[in-house]
């Protein structure tokens, strides 16, 4: 298989589509500013429009990449926990409503992150925020076990989401762990084999 390396304007491009990933799902979509991404990839302001058509372009493409991002985190971790004897959805949820994830937004579901803002964004980001939304659904669909419906898999990615929306906010406290720990708790009684 003869395959090339990528070109120093695609790793560029790339560095600055994870640095706006990081950046939207750690201060939202109003806190990525072009300037702080092109400087945390290491290239200048001006840089920016080899790149991209406009900043909504920009957030487009990170909202996709941070989707896929998590999702492979997120499904690498089910995997080794599969191999290790757990169920799928179990590892699943309690991979997503880990206490660590109340910090880490920075690196988690750009669902939770950001759900709130997605609405009313540009036409472009509206559409990456959809297909997120639809990645975080098929995700569950894949893990829940097999006799739960479609509808049940809505059900727990918006339980999911929400839920860590919430303890965010209640920040890295007593209880915001028990929101989560509930969380898992009810989602797991219900749903897991």
């Amino acid at each position: 298989m003869n395959s090339t390396a990528p070109s120093k304007k695609e790793q560029s491009h790339q560095r600055i589509v994870a640095a706006a990933a990081r950046a939207m799902r750690r201060s939202g979509f109003k806190g990525v500013s072009v300037a702080e991404v092109m400087k945390e990839a290491g290239l200048t302001h001006g840089g920016f429009y080899a790149h991209f058509a406009s900043r909504d372009a920009l957030l487009a493409e990170a909202l996709s990449h941070a989707s896929r991002d998590s999702s492979t985190l997120i499904m690498n971790h089910v995997g080794k926990q599969a191999g290790a004897g757990s169920e799928r959805f179990r590892a699943y949820v309690n991979a997503y409503l880990s206490d660590a994830q109340i910090e880490a937004c920075e690196n988690g579901c750009p669902v939770a992150a950001l759900c709130s803002e997605m609405r009313g964004q540009a036409p472009e980001v509206m559409a990456s925020s959809r297909e997120a939304i639809h990645s975080l659904q098929q995700l569950v669909r894949e893990v829940l076990p097999a006799h739960h419906d479609e509808q049940a898999s809505w059900m727990v990615a918006a339980t999911l989401s929400g839920a860590l929306q919430m303890a965010r906010v209640m920040g890295n406290t007593p209880q915001g762990r028990a929101l989560l720990a509930s969380t898992r708790a009810e989602l797991l009684a219900r749903y897991a084999d």
